[in-house]
């Protein structure tokens, strides 16, 4: 309903922000990781927001990313995981980091945010594990991320290595964390990068 909102930050507590859009100021709940991050009273700010209508309240959740955003919309789909506790984990966790912990069953990791409970973050696991890849839009975000101006090819190479290592039964998570080590160069093939990132492993 709402895309986003852009203002001025007129207050900010942990789990709420209230955005002055210009005569009109928008209590948007956050979590404590976007409270952190946000700058001080008086400074403009956006947020990309995801809009809860209930019967008894309109309430708008905003995150500083459309990633966030979009891993938040995905919680939420999981039975037990309402935007309350959408938040709670975001709390805790970056989005890369939940999907790290999703793709490599890290329950504990999840868990540890308030109100969510051993059963519940193995159902997140099980819920978003089949919608969260090594091919998923995260994965090449990472992948990209690694040098600056690194070519196409260099993202293509690394991603097939961290395929390569879940093949051969290593987790998502120490896959790509071993891939990402590797300081490789353009010129580097994927099976260069595949047998440096096994001495990571070790």
């Amino acid at each position: 309903m709402i895309a986003f909102v852009k203002g001025t930050i007129e207050d900010i507590t942990e789990d709420n922000v209230v955005v002055d859009t210009g005569n009109i100021g928008y209590n948007i709940k956050i979590s404590a990781t976007t409270a952190s991050l946000l700058p001080g009273i008086g400074e403009k700010i956006k947020l990309y927001t995801y809009t809860c209508v209930r019967e008894d309240q309109f309430s708008l959740y905003g995150f500083l990313t459309r990633d966030d955003l979009e891993i938040f919309k995905r919680l939420i789909t999981v039975n037990g995981i309402g935007p309350k506790g959408g938040l709670a984990i975001l709390s805790v966790m970056s989005a890369d980091a939940l999907r790290f912990a999703i793709l490599s069953g890290d329950s504990a990791a999840i868990a540890k945010a308030p109100g969510i409970g051993k059963k519940t973050a193995e159902r997140v696991i099980l819920d978003l594990k089949d919608k969260i890849s090594i091919e998923d839009t995260f994965v090449h975000k990472e992948i990209q991320s690694f040098d600056v101006g690194s070519s196409g090819a260099d993202g293509h190479a690394r991603n097939e290595a961290v395929e390569a290592l879940t093949a051969l039964g290593y987790s998502a998570s120490d896959a790509l964390q071993a891939v990402k080590a590797v300081k490789a160069t353009d010129d580097m093939d994927v099976e260069t990068i595949l047998k440096l990132a096994l001495k990571n492993m070790f």
